[in-house]
């Protein structure tokens, strides 16, 4: 089995040295805000190493494979940070172990729809990012969408999955034997007029606003998957 992009950076951190590797995360992130600001095709090599205070030559020493694998590091890190904080939201909110009351699962859906909202923001420069990937697809390297759907949306993907599957199996929702199709549903029906209106949280709406489209997306799903 070949070797993952999730465990790349950690087999990484084991073969490089802490200065160096503090030197790699310092360029990172430094890359992070440049790439969120200008995207991928925009950014120069020469701008991500003056915004790291470095000279291009020091960049290409940490970074051979250049802008390309700087911006695989930067989406492939801000990704797992992003995937582990919506996987612990959604364990807190839908513990299979103690399912929801049937009176309080709108409740708790909306609970999950505003706790994965609230990310946009505590998370910006990451979703900076994802916008960009998505405007720039065609120039993006196929490599960098690969890693960044292993990284962060593809593990979140299956964790909502199940946490369907358990409240099917608790008798709150009827999923007509497509977990995943309504994971994706619940997704889309609780994020994709937000991310439009807001442009991924660049011009955010007012609270009463996004909560009112939150709600609207969580009855929605609810009207579509609710038990019958």
């Amino acid at each position: 089995m070949g070797e993952t992009n999730e465990a790349r950076p950690a087999r990484a951190r084991g073969e490089v040295s802490p200065r160096k590797l503090q030197k790699q995360m310092a360029i990172a992130s430094a890359a992070c805000t440049v790439f969120g600001r200008e995207g991928y095709a925009r950014a120069s090599v020469d701008a991500l190493a003056a915004a790291a205070d470095v000279s291009t030559r020091t960049l290409y020493n940490h970074f051979p494979g250049g802008k390309a694998q700087l911006f695989q590091t930067v989406v492939t890190w801000t990704s797992s940070e992003v995937r582990d904080a919506q996987l612990a939201r959604l364990h807190a909110v839908l513990d299979p172990q103690r399912p929801p009351h049937p009176d309080d699962l709108e409740r708790d859906l909306v609970a999950l729809a505003r706790a994965f909202h609230g990310l946009m923001s505590d998370y910006a420069n990451h979703f900076a990012l994802v916008r960009h990937i998505h405007a720039e697809a065609d120039h993006v390297p196929p490599e960098v969408l690969e890693a960044w759907h292993e990284a962060g949306p593809e593990p979140v993907g299956r964790a909502l999955t199940e946490a369907m599957a358990h409240l099917e199996d608790a008798g709150l929702l009827d999923l007509r034997g497509d977990a995943g199709m309504a994971a994706g549903h619940f997704t889309a029906l609780i994020s994709h007029r937000v991310i439009q209106t807001t442009h991924y949280g660049v011009l955010p709406l007012p609270e009463a606003e996004t909560d009112r489209l939150l709600r609207a997306g969580v009855s929605a799903f609810l009207r579509a998957y609710g038990a019958r």
